[in-house]
């Protein structure tokens, strides 16, 4: 339980990373297109989570060596960040170009929607530590 209530405190940092840099991204002197603004700021909370994730959520998993933390960051990219990109892009298509929801209202809603897939692939895939067998 103690890993959830970390990942979505997490989340919460990322989420407000990713806010930023879309509305950054969208709003600056050269804004861009709200697709790619959302991918660049979704993998850039990305990046973001991971660091946290491996020194807080799952500091009881630490990496053995730095191949190790690289393993680790390259799982959390294909799966986190896949579904995160992905899902966003998805829904954010759908919300705000189908539907014409605003924009930011419509991240809120792809963020959500993503999280619940991601904790368990972070948890099971990215994280994830072989239990140890005891010596018999």
């Amino acid at each position: 339980m103690i890993h959830f209530i970390r990942f979505n405190v997490v989340g919460i940092l990322g989420f407000a990373l990713q806010t930023g840099a879309l509305f950054v991204l969208t709003h600056g002197p050269h804004p861009l297109g709200y697709l790619v603004a959302t991918a660049a700021a979704v993998e850039l909370a990305v990046l973001n989570n991971f660091v946290w994730h491996q020194r807080w959520t799952w500091k009881d998993r630490p990496p053995a060596t730095r191949g190790e933390t690289l393993r680790r960051l390259v799982k959390f990219n294909i799966t986190n960040g896949a579904v995160s990109i992905t899902g966003n892009l998805i829904f954010m298509s759908l919300l705000v170009g189908r539907l014409g929801l605003p924009i930011a209202g419509a991240n809120v809603l792809s963020v959500v929607a993503c999280s619940i897939c991601n904790f368990f692939l972070a948890d099971r895939v990215a994280f994830y530590v072989e239990p140890v067998r005891a010596a018999r």
